[in-house]
């Protein structure tokens, strides 16, 4: 059975800090592409960032390059999602996300990230 479960979001002042975490479990992580997206309300979901070749790459969003890094512990299942400078804009629900070998997409349930001005 596949399962990801986020946690770590919470609310923070403009320019804070907060770090997300998903334990991932049910499929091959080492191999995965693992991946942030976000939904504001009344909007669709958006890319963050993504961390692939176990870890070797990363991708990002051009509205979080320089403030957000995405980070992971293979030993572990788990992917991280170091947020600095953080926005009003930032605000939404966080969904991790995993992408195995055969291209199947998994996702969980979202953590909120509330931004305030």
């Amino acid at each position: 059975q596949v399962q990801l479960v986020e946690s770590g979001g919470g609310l923070v002042q403009h320019g804070g800090s907060l770090n997300l975490s998903c334990v991932a479990s049910g499929f091959d992580f080492t191999k995965a592409a693992m991946s942030w997206y976000r939904q504001a309300p009344g909007e669709e979901r958006d890319f963050v960032a993504s961390s692939f070749h176990a870890g070797a790459s990363t991708n990002y969003a051009r509205s979080v390059k320089g403030r957000f890094t995405i980070t992971r512990d293979n030993a572990k299942n788990t992917v991280y999602l170091q947020m600095s400078s953080l926005k009003p804009e930032d605000t939404a629900v966080y969904y991790c996300n995993g992408q195995d070998y055969k291209d199947r997409d998994y996702w969980g349930q979202g953590t909120q990230v509330t931004v305030s001005s």
